[in-house]
């Protein structure tokens, strides 16, 4: 039997720049980091007593005889990709799915890295973030970029740049307590909504916005990398305009497709930022999921209490990206 825990990830600045189609004529760049918020992925050989070959318990129940039976599209092309057969197969997490922090490819890698576990095989971060990204845009043919499955696998608070069909992870060096001092200033809140992120991207690509509009405003989105990168690593910047560039980014992703935000959503940004909030935005590709806020401490419960209809979700960052935390190999 095998376990993984793979984390979920908060993006800040750059989302979109990470769509093949723009990096590769443009490049790419996003910040972005990982949480103590993950799922877990339990996989075992499936004991030959049952009538069904494969058994996956997820939001649904599947038993199955064929692999081409499977409806979950990532379970079943993963399991052709790696030749993966009679199994057992348990998906668990902290935080639900379609909300905007890559539920789903923290998924497809920690899925990859038991399936690879299951075969006594080793895998490496890149190969698993290289894989995941293949599994969902290439096999399974869902929208979206490529920056959620190389933040599972790698963990950590990163600038992942992106071009060429090539990407590199470059690990931020931000001082431990200017690292604390933001992670203490970020408040987290669920908005109730989900999506499917796939969707969203669809949506926003069928916006009436002419494409060098978009073009130019994912440009503006990119230069932001830069701008923030050197508010975190330089330590006599003020660490509170990372929270007023956040609030700039948010007003230029929200102009990038019709599907990003809603009048409910833009209703309890503004409250935030009214009750003290310096900035913040919306995680993922949006349509609904997690608020993210920059607040400064004495202004912190003040957003508390304007968002006292939301759930609130206190998180520490993270820095290990996917693994086994179990391991017991299985006679045969």
């Amino acid at each position: 039997m095998i376990i993984t825990q793979t984390p979920f990830r908060m993006s800040f600045f750059g989302g979109g720049t990470d769509m093949k189609e723009f990096f590769n004529e443009y490049g790419g760049a996003v910040l972005s980091t990982t949480f103590d918020k993950y799922c877990y992925v339990t996989v075992r050989n499936l004991p030959p007593f049952f009538d069904y070959k494969t058994e996956l318990s997820y939001s649904k129940i599947e038993r199955v005889t064929q692999i081409d039976q499977i409806v979950h599209p990532a379970v079943k092309n993963a399991m052709k990709l790696l030749d993966t057969k009679d199994i057992r197969l348990t998906y668990e997490a902290d935080l639900p799915a379609r909300s905007g922090l890559g539920t789903s490819s923290s998924f497809a890698v920690g899925m990859l890295n038991a399936f690879y576990c299951l075969k006594g095989q080793y895998a490496g971060k890149k190969l698993l973030a290289d894989q995941a990204i293949h599994l969902e845009r290439d096999l399974c043919q869902e929208a979206g970029g490529w920056q959620d499955q190389i933040a599972a696998s790698f963990g950590g608070f990163n600038r992942i740049n992106f071009r060429d069909n090539s990407y590199d992870v470059v690990p931020l060096i931000i001082a431990p307590d200017r690292k604390k001092l933001l992670n203490e200033n970020l408040m987290m809140f669920f908005t109730g909504f989900t999506r499917f992120s796939s969707d969203v991207q669809k949506a926003n690509q069928a916006s009436p916005e002419t494409k060098a509009a978009k073009i130019q405003r994912l440009k503006e989105m990119l230069s932001l990398v830069d701008d923030a990168e050197k508010i975190l690593e330089d330590k006599n910047s003020d660490l509170n305009d990372f929270g007023r560039l956040l609030d700039h980014t948010w007003k230029l992703k929200r102009q990038t497709g019709n599907a990003v935000s809603t009048s409910g959503i833009d209703a309890l940004y503004d409250k935030g930022i009214k009750a003290g909030a310096l900035g913040g935005k919306l995680l993922g590709a949006g349509g609904g999921g997690f608020l993210v806020f920059y607040v400064q401490k004495e202004n912190q419960a003040a957003v508390r209490e304007a968002m006292k209809n939301l759930l609130y979700i206190p998180f520490k960052f993270e820095n290990e990206g996917t693994k086994v935390i179990y391991y017991e190999a299985e006679e045969q």
